[in-house]
């Protein structure tokens, strides 16, 4: 499995940015997936999960309302869309893909087996 993650870059506070991940090499949409970021000294934290059938997703209390999941199973992608950005978003992002297929959304990193190689998003103030 091999997870490509992009659109990450440089944005002013209050703006957005989407964020994709190409997934090959196994059935995309049988496997939960997830966003998870991590800034300079920082622990890895979940931003953002999403189930097989893509109709039960997770978000930490702290985030929901700005960021948004989704997954387009045809096209083997999964999207981030973030709005309303602060700098304390910025960090590396990096999708992942869960171990077991059928999954509802997984919220603890040792359920993902697959990690992308992480984009990075840098809010300036």
């Amino acid at each position: 499995v091999q997870l490509q993650a992009s659109g990450g870059g440089l944005v002013q506070a209050g703006g957005s940015l989407r964020l994709s991940c190409a997934a090959t090499g196994r059935t995309f949409s049988n496997y939960a997936m997830g966003w998870f970021r991590q800034a300079p000294g920082k622990e890895r934290e979940l931003v953002a999960a999403v189930g097989w059938s893509a109709l039960n997703t997770y978000y930490p209390d702290s985030l929901e309302g700005r960021f948004t999941i989704s997954r387009d199973n045809a096209k083997s992608t999964l999207f981030l869309q973030m709005s309303s950005l602060i700098p304390e978003d910025t960090a590396i992002y990096y999708c992942a893909a869960a171990a077991l297929a059928f999954g509802s959304a997984r919220t603890n990193a040792n359920q993902y087996a697959y990690w992308g190689q992480g984009t990075q998003v840098t809010v300036s103030s």
